[in-house]
């Protein structure tokens, strides 16, 4: 009971932002306005364990996610207030080709700057991070391939987190990748409805 209980004053941020994660992924199936705050719940408990775990790049994409989650927050609320709402939309190829080149941007200059820095992985971290802003600016979208950015991602960042022992993160990612293909069908039974 006693490892139990150390284990847990060490780590309740970590578990704190575990729990809020799942949730934040559930009602982001169903396309749930509330996903958005919880959102920004989560990302505040984990600006503090990447900091903590010298994951600079991830601590600074939380603050984008809090930012992103603001701007989500008030485009499916606004489209909620209309008769149509915030459709499900698929990306353009176009678009898919600018948000490629993004993420190689963001990457690579991301990549860089850490590598001054005393992260482990840099470029690695770098490049978790670069996809995950491209990813959620999707989400706030409703554009339905940030599912398969997702489940591409978060696989590699599982094994970051593995790496660095932070195994209750890594478990939340192994989760949100499994949710992930849940999403995706959800969301693409969805859009074929719209297409009749």
């Amino acid at each position: 009971m006693q490892a139990v209980s150390n284990w847990l004053s060490t780590n309740y941020i970590e578990l704190l932002g575990f729990v809020s994660g799942i949730a934040y992924l559930i009602l982001s199936i169903k396309q749930k306005l509330g996903m958005w705050p919880l959102g920004i719940i989560m990302s505040l408990f984990y600006i503090w364990i990447f900091y903590v775990e010298k994951f600079y790049a991830d601590a600074s994409l939380q603050i984008y996610y809090v930012l992103i989650s603001i701007y989500g927050w008030v485009l499916w609320q606004k489209g909620t207030s209309h008769k149509a709402g915030l459709k499900v939309t698929s990306a353009t190829k176009k678009l898919r080709l600018i948000l490629l080149g993004i993420t190689t941007f963001l990457w690579l200059i991301l990549g860089y700057l850490l590598s001054k820095t005393d992260a482990p992985l840099p470029f690695w971290d770098a490049f978790t991070t670069s996809v995950a802003i491209v990813a959620t600016w999707m989400l706030s979208r409703k554009i339905i391939e940030h599912w398969l950015v997702w489940i591409f991602i978060n696989p590699v960042a599982m094994g970051l987190y593995i790496y660095k022992e932070m195994y209750i993160t890594a478990l939340l990612y192994f989760i949100l990748t499994v949710l992930a293909f849940q999403g995706y069908r959800q969301w693409k039974n969805g859009l074929e409805k719209q297409s009749i």
